[in-house]
């Protein structure tokens, strides 16, 4: 467990949309002034990223230690203990495996899109798999449906509304989809949200 003092370095870009995660949950448990962003390329063989975190993805939290914690629902509930709060997500009782559970529906999104990023940034037109890229469409689809029907507290910070949150602040930035008009319930949701949750504007990644 760290200590009351302990600083961390976060492995991220400001694009990230887990990234965003963390920097979120940091945001919102007061943990900024402990925590240094330094930008990862995670396209790049030579960067430390690789080694402090073997999968070579972002967001990779590294401690006072050397010692490193991935991924971002992992961070996530690590900086809840350091906080010593358990407001984003509770420790035990029933409500925790449902709470994991569609937080990590949220994350699936957040996976599809980037690999219909991928798809399009590695393969040239003529290689692109059409049949490959309405399966990633199919997934947030229908993830974003499940959402639909039972939409979170707009009033509630935690792993799931975050997760949701950024998952949509995704799709809207990355124009994967047009995904407004078919889910009307989660437009609204996600203006309330981002109006009852200062940090998610502060933590808007730059137009440019």
């Amino acid at each position: 467990m760290a200590n009351e003092t302990e600083k961390f370095v976060l492995r991220s870009s400001l694009t990230s949309p887990f990234g965003r995660k963390v920097r979120m949950t940091a945001d919102v448990l007061g943990l900024n002034e402990r925590i240094t962003i330094m930008p990862a390329d995670t396209s790049d063989e030579n960067d430390t990223l690789r080694q402090q975190n073997p999968i070579g993805k972002v967001p990779c939290l590294v401690r006072a230690d050397g010692s490193t914690v991935y991924d971002s629902g992992v961070i996530m509930e690590f900086l809840q203990e350091v906080a010593g709060t358990d407001r984003l997500l509770p420790t035990s009782g029933p409500g925790r495996i449902p709470m994991l559970v569609a937080a990590k529906l949220a994350d699936g999104i957040i996976d599809a899109g980037a690999l219909l990023i991928y798809e399009g940034r590695y393969h040239e037109p003529s290689a692109q798999s059409e049949y490959w890229l309405n399966y990633q469409r199919g997934k947030i689809m229908r993830s974003l449906a499940a959402f639909e029907a039972s939409v979170p507290d707009a009033g509630k910070t935690d792993v799931v509304t975050i997760g949701l949150a950024c998952a949509l602040g995704f799709l809207d930035k990355r124009k994967l989809l047009e995904w407004r008009p078919s889910f009307p319930r989660l437009v609204a949701w996600l203006d309330a949200f981002a109006k009852n949750e200062p940090a998610f504007e502060r933590t808007r990644a730059p137009s440019n």
